[in-house]
């Protein structure tokens, strides 16, 4: 597939990622967080199951791989929206954004000084660079005068942004199995874990949500989760792990579009030039060095 391609994939993940925080509103508004969780990765599973059937793929029998799936879905689900969720409890919404999206920098630290396993260079470290201050001023420069007040909480987008970056190098083993298989796999961890933490928390058999709030839970679940994890194990493959990690960035463009779309609100300069940041650093990030790939 051609590079375009790709670029298009990325950018159909980040739609279907940042849409995720609009559903997740509605939702949770009537379902508890954990609940809400626990259904998104349930209904992704059996999508995913769905999809392997008419593909007519197994999932893999040895333990071993089964192992590496449960550590993947540590990464960028399990660990990564619980370290969050408590995070952002403590953090405005605008500063988590910005913390957030700083997981491709994680990608470039990691592979630079631990796993070596992509081409680098000042190419790559300037896009993820960019793409930060893109996000920045998106979501609004005051969003950082509270830098360091929460510590905490910050810390706690940090790690999910760290465990996200974690995903993306890790998700690179994945090489003997198919994507499909891949993103089932850790769907099905996820809901192993996480639905019986639901079962007794939240006793979800009381709850009593609209139509709205389960038709934004299927929506989640199936479009925002598991079409998306599709993309993403297949864009860990052809664009690698700076490449998938740097859909953070256009997540906070596509929800601009989205407020510009769906609220009404307001465009501004920064909010102009960030997003120009953003898709130079994505740019950046994703552009082929000389000579070959670079991945």
């Amino acid at each position: 597939m051609s590079l375009r391609t790709e670029l298009a994939l990325l950018a159909l993940l980040a739609l279907l990622w940042g849409a995720s925080y609009l559903f997740i509103k509605v939702a949770v508004a009537e379902i508890p967080p954990v609940t809400l969780i626990a259904l998104r990765v349930l209904g992704a599973a059996i999508f995913l199951l769905v999809v392997m059937g008419a593909r007519s793929e197994a999932l893999p029998r040895d333990g071993r791989t089964w192992r590496m799936l449960l550590l993947q879905a540590v990464f960028n689900s399990i660990g990564a929206w619980t370290v969050l969720a408590w995070g952002q409890q403590y953090v405005d919404a605008g500063l988590a954004s910005v913390l957030n999206s700083t997981s491709p920098i994680f990608v470039f630290l990691l592979t630079m000084s631990v796993t070596r396993h992509e081409r680098l260079g000042g190419r790559k470290l300037l896009g993820a660079a960019l793409g930060v201050l893109g996000v920045a001023l998106i979501v609004g420069v005051d969003a950082l005068r509270g830098l360091g007040d929460q510590v905490a909480g910050q810390i706690a987008c940090l790690l999910g942004a760290a465990l996200y970056a974690g995903a993306a190098i890790y998700g690179k083993r994945f090489y003997h199995i198919s994507a499909v298989a891949a993103a089932t796999g850790t769907m099905i961890w996820a809901s192993v874990v996480l639905v019986p933490v639901a079962l007794v928390l939240d006793r979800p058999w009381t709850l009593t949500p609209s139509v709205s709030a389960l038709a934004a839970t299927a929506i989640l679940s199936i479009l925002c989760t598991g079409v998306a994890l599709l993309i993403y194990f297949r864009l860990v493959r052809t664009l690698g792990s700076m490449g998938v990690a740097s859909q953070s960035y256009l997540r906070a463009g596509i929800g601009v579009v989205l407020g510009l779309v769906v609220l009404g609100e307001t465009f501004t300069l920064p909010v102009a030039v960030g997003l120009v940041a953003a898709i130079a650093g994505v740019a950046l990030i994703n552009w082929p060095a000389r000579g070959g790939p670079g991945r």
